[in-house]
C-alpha cells in the first residue's frame, strides 16, 4: 500500500482517533488504527471495542491496500513533521513515512489488518436529525451528573428517551439529577437508551454548532454522524430508574441570585475546603444569601450576596460540586433555587425558566 497525503489534514483526523484508543500497549491491535487506501480515499478506523470511529479523507493513492499502524507513534511522527505532502509506504509489516519538504523518514511495524476488530459503517441504520447546537447543549447539561460507581453501571451513562414530541436526556448518580429536553421534528421515534459518556465527549469536542447531527439507535448500539465522521458505541445494558419520581413539583419556597455573584462567591469560599469535604451552607434571609463553609481545623470562609427572597430565615447544606458543576452550564443572568422541605430534593434552574434544570439532595447540617 502506498499513498501521499497532506500532513495537516490527516493529523486532524488522527488526533480524534487518539480520543478513542484507550490501550497504549504497542503489541495490542487496539492501540493501532486501521488505514484502507482505495479510489484516492483513505478510510481511517479506530476502536476500543466499546466506541468505534470511522472517517474518510482524500489522498493520492499509488497502490491500494490496507494496514494498521500504532496510533500513538503515528501521531507523534505527524505532529513533529513539517506541513506539506507526506508519503506513506507499506511493504509487508514495515511502514515507511517520508516527508518531501525535509529529509525525514520514520519506520513503524504494523500488525496484520485482519486482526483489527470488525465493525462496519452504519449503512442501514434509521437515522434521525437533531440540530447540532441543541444536541451539544443537551450533553453539556447532563454529562457531569452521571455516576462513577461501577456497581451501579446503569447510572454510568446518560439516558436518552422520548417524551411526547420531545427528545429527553437525563443523568443521575442517585444524589443529583440533570435534565434537558428539546423539541423533535414530527414523526421521529427511537427506543430508550443509556449512552456511555465517552462517545458523548467525542461529539461535544469535535462537532460544530452548525447544521445537524444524525443519530441512530438500533441493536444495542448508538450511531452518530456529522461532517465526514461516524461514531458508534455499545449502549449500557440495564434499566434506568424512573427519574420522573425524583423531580419535585408544587415547590413552596424559592430564592433568586445573580449567577455571576453566586459563582464568584463559591470560588472564594471553596479555597477553605479540606480534602474529602465540600459541604457549603446557604443561609437565606430576606434580601441576603450567606454562603459559608463549616468550621474546620484550617478555618472557615463566608460571603454575603444579594438575594431575592421574602420568607422566613432558612439554612441549607449542599455539596459544592453538585452546585458548581451545573452552574457552569447555566446560560442566564439569574438562577433560582426551589424547594418544599429542607430535607427533600432542591431544584436549581435558570431564570427565566428554560428546557433544562438540575436536582440535588441536601446535606444534613448536623453532620
Amino acid at each position: 500500500m502506498k499513498f501521499t497525503f497532506d500532513r495537516d489534514s490527516l493529523l486532524k483526523e488522527i488526533m480524534i482517533t487518539q480520543e478513542i484508543i484507550a490501550n497504549k500497549n504497542p503489541i495490542s491491535i487496539l492501540s493501532s488504527i486501521l488505514l484502507t487506501a482505495e479510489n484516492n480515499t483513505l478510510t481511517i478506523k479506530a476502536s476500543d471495542q466499546m466506541v468505534n470511529f470511522i472517517t474518510k479523507i482524500p489522498v493520492d493513492v499509488v497502490e491500494e491496500g490496507s494496514t494498521t499502524v500504532l496510533c500513538d507513534k503515528f501521531m507523534s511522527i505527524l505532529s513533529s513533521s513539517p506541513s506539506g505532502e507526506i508519503e506513506f509506504d507499506q511493504q509487508d509489516i514495515k511502514v515507511t513515512i517520508k516527508t518531501f519538504s525535509k529529509k525525514y523518514k520514520a519506520q513503524l511495524k504494523s500488525i496484520a489488518s485482519e486482526k483489527f476488530p470488525d465493525f462496519n459503517a452504519a449503512n442501514d441504520v434509521p437515522f434521525f436529525d437533531v440540530p447540532a447546537k441543541d444536541f451539544k447543549e443537551m450533553i453539556q447539561q447532563t454529562i457531569f451528573a452521571v455516576s462513577d460507581n461501577k456497581q451501579k453501571y446503569f447510572l454510568t451513562g446518560v439516558h436518552f428517551c422520548k417524551k411526547d414530541d420531545n427528545f429527553v436526556m437525563v443523568s443521575t448518580d442517585s444524589k443529583r439529577l440533570s435534565y434537558c429536553e428539546k423539541l423533535l421534528a414530527p414523526g421521529i421515534d427511537f427506543p430508550p437508551a443509556i449512552v456511555p459518556t465517552k462517545i458523548l465527549r467525542c461529539v461535544l469536542k469535535n462537532a460544530s454548532d452548525e447544521g445537524n447531527i444524525s443519530l441512530g439507535i438500533v441493536d444495542n448500539m448508538l450511531f452518530v454522524r456529522f461532517g465526514n465522521y461516524e461514531f458508534s458505541s455499545k449502549l449500557i445494558d440495564g434499566q434506568f430508574p424512573n427519574y420522573q419520581k425524583v423531580i419535585p413539583d408544587n415547590l413552596q419556597y424559592s430564592f433568586q441570585v445573580n449567577k455571576d455573584d453566586f459563582e464568584s462567591a463559591l470560588k472564594r469560599i471553596g479555597i477553605m475546603f479540606e480534602k474529602g469535604s465540600e459541604k457549603i451552607i446557604l443561609r437565606i434571609a430576606p434580601g441576603v444569601l450567606n454562603i459559608s463553609t463549616p468550621e474546620s481545623e484550617i478555618g472557615t470562609a463566608d460571603e454575603e450576596i444579594p438575594c431575592r427572597y421574602d420568607g422566613e430565615e432558612l439554612s441549607l447544606g449542599l455539596s459544592y460540586s453538585h452546585v458548581s458543576e451545573p452552574l457552569k452550564t447555566i446560560d442566564s443572568e439569574n438562577i433560582v433555587f426551589e424547594f418544599t422541605e429542607l430535607t427533600k430534593a432542591i431544584k436549581m434552574r435558570p431564570e427565566p425558566e428554560a428546557d433544562y434544570f438540575h436536582i440535588m439532595m441536601p446535606i444534613n447540617l448536623t453532620n
